[in-house]
């Protein structure tokens, strides 16, 4: 059994790409009034306005390549920021001094 082609019954004859003159254009000043009207918002990019106070960039070069990852809270990791900014320090140059200081306190303690 053989399928039916269904264009062989279709007349093309009057299958034509239109014309500029038959394509319908609208002014775009309807389409901005037809949206406005209806709740369509613009999809334009908004200016974001700078950050209050960006962190500034800390590169040292230390020879240091072990990395440490650490959860520790929003708060904490601003406080240990914050400190390494403070004294000019590299963020591993700062755990080095805080472990050699407990280390130190719970040594004599």
């Amino acid at each position: 059994m053989s399928r039916a082609n269904p264009l062989d019954l279709a007349d093309f004859a009057d299958f034509s790409p239109r014309t500029t003159e038959e394509k319908l254009r609208v002014a775009p000043e309807t389409i901005a009034q037809v949206a406005k009207d209806n709740g369509f918002v613009s999809r334009d990019a908004k200016k974001v306005e700078a950050a209050a106070s960006p962190r500034r960039q800390r590169r040292f070069t230390t020879g240091r390549n072990q990395q440490l990852n650490i959860k520790a809270t929003a708060e904490t990791v601003a406080r240990f920021n914050a400190l390494a900014d403070d004294l000019n320090l590299p963020a591993g140059a700062l755990l080095e001094r805080a472990v050699h200081i407990l280390e130190e306190k719970y040594k004599r303690g």
